[in-house]
């Protein structure tokens, strides 16, 4: 009943029983709820009018004019609009207690925007905001005593720390991760393949329950979505993309875990591995993460160090800025601090970065080869920048 409340209190319910904004967000429903459009050509679409609405009223022969979408996207736009399911699904959202987190909005995860491909909209039951630390944890579904007990012990102690632990739910390790990230009273969030209404796998119902109510289940799928395996490798790239890095216990050679880590090395994240038993099948990929040069994680420090992250303790007694980094501060221009504090929360492509400095491509790029040569920062493929270890 408290959850009803509070859902039927954030959507603002009229007399009627249709929520005030929906009028908005059906635009965002109608967007987010399309398949042939990928999540990338979705945000391009958004760039370009504005909003979800700004597509919805684009004329057609606007919307077929675009260089970016395909004669299967123009179709499924076309469409889309005449068999608009829209306030159906928001009628889902509304009775079920969920909340829309569009791209637009402020708890949308920061991280997760600046990364190639994010969902325009986030399924969200809990509570999420844009600008706390994320680490994901994930691994083996078929976990060995040694990774689930390395699983719980490590996200407790992230937990304790006032770290955010990710990740997908699943039997085994992700299972275990929340688990351990409950433990001590922390947050967790567990992102799932398929709506957020949906429990899976069935055993998990308890402790879904927990992570809704001390941090949130979130999907970019629109509720009521079974979860086929197509969505899980899709699903990952927002687990390891809301993240400052990514920690893998125990992964096959065919593990999703690996998928993750993958993605984690495109967006620009730091990738962990903890190492485990030569002989053991479950660790052979773990073990083939840290030759290609994964962060190897014998404790939580591991992972601090690398990531450059205060303790909670620490942060709550040091006076001024909380970022970890003052030391770079030192002897630079107002424009120069700018960047730090944007890199601090991750890596970003150059684009992206000039948009949140305020900064002209011209001024940003010149401004980044300066800070290149003192040794704040360096280059990564694809454009993407990250403060210097």
């Amino acid at each position: 009943m408290r959850r009803i409340a509070l859902a039927a209190a954030a959507l603002n319910f009229s007399n009627k029983g249709v929520c005030q904004m929906s009028k908005n967000m059906r635009y965002w429903v109608w967007l987010s709820s399309m398949t042939k459009i990928s999540p990338k050509r979705k945000n391009q679409l958004v760039e370009y009018f504005g909003d979800a609405e700004g597509i919805w009223s684009a004329p057609e022969s606007e919307l077929k004019s675009l260089p970016f979408i395909t004669a299967a996207g123009f179709g499924e736009l076309v469409d889309a609009r005449k068999k608009d399911e829209s306030e159906k699904i928001l009628r889902k959202v509304q009775d079920r207690g969920i909340r829309l987190v569009t791209i637009k909005d402020r708890h949308y995860p920061s991280n997760l925007k600046n990364i190639y491909d994010p969902p325009v909209v986030l399924y969200v039951k809990g509570s999420l905001s844009g600008d706390e630390n994320y680490v994901s944890v994930v691994g083996s579904r078929k976990a060995t005593d040694y990774g689930l007990k390395t699983a719980e012990n490590i996200s407790s102690e992230l937990s304790r720390l006032g770290i955010t632990v990710v990740s997908g739910l699943a039997r085994g390790i992700d299972s275990r991760a929340h688990i351990g990230a409950l433990k001590l009273g922390g947050r967790t969030v567990a992102v799932l393949g398929c709506g957020v209404d949906v429990v899976y796998p069935s055993e998990n119902e308890r402790l879904m329950e927990k992570i809704i109510d001390c941090g949130a289940v979130i999907s970019e799928y629109v509720p009521g979505v079974p979860p086929m395996a197509r969505n899980f490798p899709a699903r990952n790239r927002i687990i390891s993309g809301m993240s400052l890095g990514v920690v893998v216990i125990e992964a096959g050679k065919g593990s999703g875990s690996l998928i993750t880590a993958d993605f984690a090395l495109e967006q620009g994240r730091e990738v962990f591995a903890v190492p485990g038993n030569i002989n053991s099948p479950n660790s052979s990929g773990t073990n083939r993460l840290i030759k290609d040069g994964a962060k190897i994680v014998t404790s939580v420090d591991d992972i601090l160090e690398e990531l450059k992250l205060f303790l909670k303790a620490d942060a709550e007694k040091s006076p001024g800025p909380k970022t970890g980094n003052e030391f770079l501060f030192r002897g630079l221009d107002s424009d120069e601090r700018k960047v730090v504090e944007c890199l601090f929360h991750g890596p970003l492509h150059i684009d992206f970065l000039a948009q949140k400095c305020g900064l002209s491509a011209q001024m940003t790029s010149s401004l980044l080869i300066m800070m290149e040569l003192k040794g704040i920062i360096e280059q990564m493929p694809g454009k993407i920048f990250r403060l210097k270890a």
